[in-house]
């Protein structure tokens, strides 16, 4: 398998590929990917349009109660939770960090809430380091195509950064969700029209 093709592929196909969350600093986007666990980057977008009009800081954050939080996400799912750990973290960003978000792994796993992916995620896009983050798209890609194999997201992001240049990481992050999204589905994946099926183990098996 010829991993560069398969890259200089999906970057033809997606040249517009990017973040779908809406977000505009790193406090944002943080919150918008903890409330998009179990929810569409659709909904997340419409909640958050409307929770960071007046609370878009983790101070402003923590003015509100749980139960005021919660009725702002209650849509997203997962309410309870998410709130606590947006709360929780929002006091960790302040008391430990200064007030700004962690711009390091590490650091960023150790917020409430904030687990591999998520790290991942704001570490790529908000501070443009390199890293993969694997939802379900990408892992569902990744594996039909046999690029990197594996039962958990985990094993997929090792996978993938074992074969892909480091520099490419955060592009194919985005590329591979785009391929998920508009041809490689879960249910009914296009395979007569996917341009990378030549390539996909899914589709030649």
């Amino acid at each position: 398998m010829d991993i560069n093709k398969i890259l200089n592929e999906l970057a033809a196909l997606y040249p517009d590929a990017k973040p779908a969350l809406e977000f505009n600093s790193p406090y944002e986007l943080l919150v918008a990917v903890i409330l998009s666990a179990q929810c569409t980057d659709e909904r997340v977008n419409k909640v958050t349009k409307v929770l960071f009009e007046e609370h878009n800081t983790p101070e402003k954050m923590l003015s509100l109660t749980p139960p005021e939080l919660e009725k702002y996400i209650f849509s997203c799912g997962f309410y309870r939770n998410k709130a606590a750990h947006i709360l929780s973290a929002s006091r960790d960003i302040l008391e430990k960090y200064g007030g700004n978000v962690p711009d390091n792994l590490e650091e960023l796993r150790t917020l409430a809430g904030v687990g591999r992916k998520t790290a991942n995620v704001v570490y790529a896009v908000a501070f443009g380091g390199d890293a993969i983050a694997v939802d379900t798209h990408v892992f569902r890609v990744s594996n039909r195509l046999g690029i990197a194999e594996g039962k958990t997201p985990d094993k997929v992001e090792d996978g993938l950064c074992a074969v892909l240049p480091k520099s490419e990481w955060s592009k194919a992050h985005h590329y591979l969700i785009y391929h998920g999204r508009r041809v490689c589905h879960s249910q009914k994946p296009d395979c007569p029209n996917c341009t990378l099926k030549e390539y996909c183990k899914f589709y030649n098996k």
